[in-house]
């Protein structure tokens, strides 16, 4: 790569040996990326809080050198410098207010957690603790280049916002908080955004249940490619866009998706599609595949635990479920959790939402997810999620059956302790 004087000099120690660890980090970075040059961005977003996984093969609790070792790739313990661009930590381990109670963590945990967070604020880095920072007032414009982890962040960005990142690492991301810069490689191309999949959609996706669903076989088809879908009959909205592309880059590792009239870059098919691209229908019979493989490890409808909020829930999900419990009771030894990121459930505190909510016996919670923290309800054998990446992830890492339904089902299952039966499937019969 051909570096500026300045960089060569950050690279060389110049600016001490925490800026020469996150130079090495990114020169090597983008030497496997075949980046011509490191560009300037405008933003990043990364995780570098640490638990007990990360400090019992040190030996230490001790944040700086957690980030040193895990985030920058460094042998030895450096002093960070405040970040040098707008950043924030994505979701995760430790809800701030129910780590204690509803997690079950010990003081221990919370404490090493605690200073985790206070250490990467000392840096500069903003503690939103979410999957969906663009909920809450950190997004970039479109067109910036920026540095963020998180997959189902980075597509929604990249597509609904257009602005133009990959999908990070947690030692990129670091890496480009603390110098300002990334590779110039990847969805940072204008030849790299253009959809190289052709996608007919000959169904009707009236809903956000129908939405995660196309998202779901869309990235079990294209893979990592960049799809354009054609034929949407309905105007999505940013909720279902969100639950959409979280969806496409949990079954796949879609970064961006087109389509026309609803994307920043994509006024029609043409302006983003190559000639030689691929063609592929979604219709009825696609939609029954993906439900059924959203619930194939199901084999009951019993319900133990209820999780809602992935990626975290905007306000209007909020109220969706406010409205559905309101005097309503959860069933007994069942358990809702509802996730949103703080900001929002301060939000929903301040107008009774939350009270509604926790009025039924279900939480909402913050900060984390049961996926990244791995942590359940004791005693989870199934689950429901209106959430495609959930039912895909949560039933791998926890070994738990999954049961995927509409927001109200899951509402429903809560209540009667019994998910309904997969009528979604039926329609498309």
């Amino acid at each position: 790569m051909k570096l500026t004087e300045a960089q060569r000099a950050m690279a060389a120690g110049d600016e001490g040996a925490a800026i020469a660890a996150a130079m090495a980090v990114l020169i090597e970075y983008g030497q496997i990326m075949g980046a011509d040059s490191l560009i300037p961005i405008t933003s990043a977003a990364g995780a570098n809080i640490f638990g007990k996984r990360h400090f019992d093969p040190l030996g230490t609790d001790d944040p700086g050198r957690l980030f040193s070792e895990f985030s920058l790739n460094s042998d030895q313990a450096v002093d960070a410098p405040p970040v040098r661009v707008p950043s924030c930590q994505l979701i995760g381990p430790m809800d701030r207010i129910n780590g204690g109670t509803v997690q079950g963590l010990t003081a221990t945990q919370v404490g090493t957690t605690r200073n985790s967070q206070e250490y990467l604020e000392g840096l500069g880095v903003s503690l939103l603790s979410t999957c969906t920072p663009y909920q809450v007032g950190f997004l970039p414009e479109s067109g910036d280049h920026v540095a963020w982890m998180e997959s189902s962040a980075v597509i929604f960005i990249n597509s609904v916002i257009g602005a133009r990142t990959n999908t990070e690492g947690r030692e990129s991301a670091a890496a480009s908080m603390l110098t300002g810069l990334t590779p110039n490689a990847g969805l940072h191309l204008d030849e790299n955004r253009k959809a190289t999949v052709h996608v007919r959609v000959e169904t009707d996706i009236p809903d956000t249940f129908s939405w995660n669903a196309l998202g779901y076989w869309l990235g079990g088809v294209v893979g990592d490619r960049v799809p354009v879908l054609e034929g949407i009959r309905s105007t999505p909205d940013l909720v279902q866009l969100k639950q959409f592309g979280a969806a496409a880059a949990s079954s796949g590792d879609v970064e961006l998706y087109h389509i026309p009239g609803v994307t920043a870059e994509c006024q029609n098919v043409e302006q983003v599609l190559v000639p030689d691209a691929e063609v592929i229908v979604f219709g009825d019979a696609e939609m029954r595949q993906a439900i059924t493989k959203l619930n194939v490890t199901r084999t009951g409808d019993d319900i133990d635990f209820i999780m809602l909020g992935c990626p975290h829930a905007a306000y209007e999900q909020i109220e969706t479920v406010a409205e559905l419990l309101a005097g309503k009771r959860i069933a007994e030894n069942v358990a809702l959790w509802l996730f949103t990121p703080s900001l929002l459930r301060e939000k929903a505190r301040e107008s009774g939402l939350l009270e509604t909510i926790e009025a039924s016996g279900a939480k909402v919670m913050s900060d984390t997810c049961p996926a990244i923290a791995q942590f359940l309800p004791p005693g989870t054998r199934r689950f429901a999620t209106d959430s495609a990446k959930q039912a895909h992830y949560l039933p791998a890492i926890m070994r738990v059956e999954g049961a995927f339904g509409t927001t109200a089902d899951c509402v429903t299952a809560a209540i009667t302790g019994m998910m309904p039966s997969l009528s979604r499937t039926e329609e498309f019969a």
